[in-house]
């Protein structure tokens, strides 16, 4: 299954050549000239990873990283000319997965891309348990659907867990959030939406599985 990646880069050479590296080596790409429109490209689209620059008009790249780590943890590469290591750790410190300095070769942030995505998912692969539509095996944090492992982020997998632990009964988004992030997560419940869009759209057919209960929130119906 192809990842989409979400280029955010002001300086259009630089942005041109950049998606087209990821187009060749078959990634979706959306893109972006400044923070507010990287901001709506985010919340309108499924995103697996960022590439996102500092520098930027309207909304610089630490504005628009504070606004997704609100409501996702979707992967982000920076891209910076800063070379100051308390800038790099400020970056960690607001959930920033990895940097690359500029300038950069677009080859070499391909291949980060891509090491960065297999650390974080599961992969397809088949699976011998065919004893159901829906399995889980909690150990190896696995989410198995027609016998096929499914590629999820962290959040997705956990939520998903939730969900099937909670199978049949509606799971209002406070709730998910509460257990999934944190009492002392300071986003909004949007962010629960985001992700259990994502997580429709990775389970295809499967999706319609959660359904939306208007004015409380989500149910596994297995």
């Amino acid at each position: 299954m192809k990842k989409t990646v979400l280029i955010v880069e002001d300086e259009i050479k630089i942005r041109k050549v950049t998606v087209n590296y990821f187009e060749k080596n078959n990634f979706n790409v959306l893109q972006a000239g400044d923070g507010r429109t990287a901001i709506t490209v985010f919340e309108d689209n499924p995103v697996d990873l960022i590439i996102l620059d500092v520098m930027l008009p309207i909304l610089d790249g630490w504005t628009v990283l504070r606004k997704i780590r609100s409501r996702s943890d979707v992967l982000v590469i920076m891209l910076t000319a800063l070379g100051d290591e308390d800038d790099k750790l400020y970056g960690f410190e607001l959930g920033v997965d990895e940097y690359v300095t500029k300038p950069f070769s677009p080859k070499v942030l391909v291949a980060r891309a891509k090491a960065l995505l297999n650390r974080s998912t599961t992969g397809f692969e088949k699976n011998d348990d065919t004893t159901g539509i829906f399995n889980i095996d909690k150990q190896n944090h696995l989410i198995v659907i027609n016998g096929v492992k499914m590629e999820l982020t962290p959040k997705e997998y956990l939520i998903m867990e939730l969900l099937y632990d909670n199978k049949n009964n509606c799971l209002t988004r406070e709730q998910i959030l509460n257990q999934v992030w944190g009492y002392d997560f300071y986003g909004d419940n949007r962010v629960v939406d985001n992700h259990i869009k994502n997580l429709r759209n990775k389970l295809k057919d499967q999706g319609k599985l959660i359904n939306t209960v208007t004015g409380l929130g989500y149910c596994l119906e297995v």
